[in-house]
């Protein structure tokens, strides 16, 4: 049979195409898409002028040491964690080589909180310094694949210092190398929808190269309302709220909450997925603007310090406080503490291998266009993806064993993630 020829012509089409781009612009500003790149399950904060060469490589010690002396066995970790024995052990090896090679994902030096206040010429010193000190961790032992660093807030008191210090590190940074993969540039304390417009605007006048932040590198906002006082709504009570998610799409790749959020699509994998919120109202009430802009959770309160009995305690807490926001699709986290990274990789693993196999199945059923109890969608097949892609991102799963269960080599699965021409 004749396949027969189409009768639109080319120039019907770019006309079509003529009409709508004022559409297609209007909807690729505030919702993007998904950039394809990987997001860290954590980020770890350190204060700037504590940045030592080989730091992450001794986190990686610490958190062995911690489980050495306070969970030396699958076993012992087990009844410190609360997650099942037999799910420990299987992926306790893998956690320890993640410990080795890659202890944190995420670094961010500190010019907020972390490091305080301090004289004008101290900070100007320790940024040049820590921006050195990064290029050369970045070169050495377990370099993190993110890194970046927070300034101080946009608001007037502390937003002239907060763009000098990002203009002095940003420049002793680009002297030496090139702007790392994966470098972000946290804005902390977003009072007014207006600190996020203007925030691509004043960092294009630090020296940054060509397309950042949407190609080298990025930034997050953190919201933190005026008023400790919420009005019965529940809705943040800063000016212009309802515009921060459409302003963070374009500006940012990361929203970060200080308490846990809301449901925002969790992948749709065991029974536990739901879209029910499952927080108070109090807590940052917009959703997620499209995959384009991530949210990562809150950090614990509680060290894991002291005795045996008080780091299991926190060890307990930390690992749920992981797992329920994973459960939530919330991706990223904060880690404060050396100790805190084996439960990190742990509750992350742990979820990551238990989803397998249900993801993996509904994937390679979706591929392979057969008939089953489950018949997904393509926005489903993409959270499927996505959730294998995560998976292999931070180590929890292998190659070989998702193509083992989908069917799938890793340029497959990472397709279906991001829906390139596939439907």
């Amino acid at each position: 049979m004749t396949t027969p020829a189409p009768r639109l012509g080319a120039d019907v089409l770019d006309e079509l195409d003529r009409r709508l781009a004022p559409a297609d612009a209007e909807l690729a500003a505030p919702y993007p898409g998904d950039p394809g790149t990987r997001q860290p399950v954590h980020t770890v904060y350190v204060p700037a002028d504590q940045l030592t060469p080989g730091l992450t490589a001794d986190w990686g010690g610490r958190a062995l040491a911690a489980l050495a002396d306070h969970a030396p066995t699958a076993a012992a970790l087990a009844v410190a964690t609360g997650l099942e024995e037999t799910l420990v052990a299987q992926v306790l090896p893998g956690v320890l080589a993640k410990l080795e090679a890659e202890p944190v994902e995420d670094l961010r030096l500190d010019f907020e909180d972390g490091y305080g206040p301090r004289p004008g010429e101290r900070e100007d010193a320790d940024a040049a310094a820590a921006a050195l000190t990064l290029a050369g961790g970045l070169a050495g032992a377990a370099p993190p694949p993110c890194s970046g660093l927070r300034i101080r807030s946009l608001e007037a008191a502390t937003r002239r210092r907060g763009l000098r210090t990002l203009d002095l590190f940003l420049g002793a940074l680009l002297d030496g190398t090139e702007l790392p993969a994966g470098f972000v540039v946290t804005l902390p304390k977003v009072t007014d929808v207006r600190q996020v417009e203007a925030w691509p605007w004043s960092a294009s006048g630090s020296r940054r190269p060509t397309g950042w932040p949407r190609g080298g590198g990025g930034s997050r906002s953190r919201s933190r309302p005026r008023s400790r006082s919420w009005p019965p709504t529940g809705r943040p009570p800063w000016p212009g709220w309802s515009r921060r998610p459409a302003a963070a799409a374009r500006a940012c790749t990361t929203a970060p909450t200080t308490t846990a959020p809301p449901s925002a699509s969790p992948p749709p994998t065991r029974a536990w997925s739901t879209r029910r919120p499952t927080t108070p109202r109090r807590s940052c009430r917009w959703r997620r603007p499209g995959p384009a802009c991530g949210c990562r959770t809150g950090r614990p309160t509680c060290s894991p310090v002291g005795g045996t009995e008080a780091v299991h305690a926190a060890l307990w807490l930390h690992a749920r406080l992981v797992r329920r926001s994973l459960e939530r699709g919330y991706w990223q986290g904060w880690d404060l503490h050396p100790a805190q990274l084996p439960t990190r990789y742990l509750a992350t693993y742990a979820f990551f291998r238990e989803g397998l196999p249900a993801a993996a199945a509904r994937l390679r059923a979706y591929a392979e266009r057969t008939a089953g109890g489950v018949l997904d969608e393509p926005a489903t097949a993409q959270a499927l993806a996505g959730f294998l892609a995560r998976g292999l991102d931070c180590g929890a799963l292998t190659e070989a064993e998702v193509t083992g269960h989908t069917g799938l080599d890793r340029a497959a699965v990472d397709q279906f993630a991001r829906r390139s021409g596939r439907d």
